[in-house]
């Protein structure tokens, strides 16, 4: 388990796959999520029994304080050869958005990407007008990289796809100068 003050990430089980069903089948969860169908509880599972054998992908159950499991955070597309990985988080229960959790879910996860996984970088993405994910991202201190123009169909439009980065060392000095290290 890796703990913060408020949250902690633990592996994510198959009971959990209920609250993911859930979430996912909810259009304000999915609104700014690659998946945006209906979700049938046997395509939840066959994406767990793929994402358990798939060593390129690490996914987390984000527990609060109280050790309700409200949402998941991981990486996806692990490149131990060049030191790199992309994130990905949701928040399913809506009643715990706005509040840091997520911002704080990112910030354990770094500190283990770059401690003891020893990546070197970690890349995000969001949805241009995914403001909630935009801030967390900045505030977790990753560096707007690129603009993806029109890169996502969503709501009847193209819309663009914000790239963000984080390197180890611009982790570590921002970790040390906000005492989160």
């Amino acid at each position: 388990m890796l703990r913060g003050e408020r949250v902690t990430l633990r592996a994510l089980e198959r009971e959990d796959l209920e609250s993911c069903h859930r979430w996912f089948n909810d259009e304000e969860v999915t609104k700014y999520l690659l998946r945006n169908d209906p979700l049938p509880m046997v395509e939840e599972e066959k994406w767990f029994e793929e994402m358990v054998a798939d060593k390129s992908r690490l996914v987390f159950a984000i527990e609060d304080e109280g050790g309700q499991h409200i949402g998941n955070v991981g990486f996806h597309d692990i490149d131990f050869r060049n030191g790199k990985a992309t994130i990905g988080i949701v928040i399913g229960e809506k009643d715990r958005w706005d509040k840091g959790y997520g911002s704080e879910a990112i910030r354990v996860l770094l500190r283990y990407a770059f401690k003891e996984l020893r990546l070197y970088r970690v890349g995000s993405s969001a949805f241009a007008e995914n403001l909630r994910s935009i801030r967390c991202q900045e505030k977790c201190g990753f560096v707007r990289e690129g603009v993806r123009r029109g890169a996502i169909f969503r709501s009847g439009e193209h819309q663009d796809v914000i790239l963000f980065g984080i390197l180890r060392d611009e982790f570590r000095e921002r970790g040390e100068r906000n005492g989160i290290l």
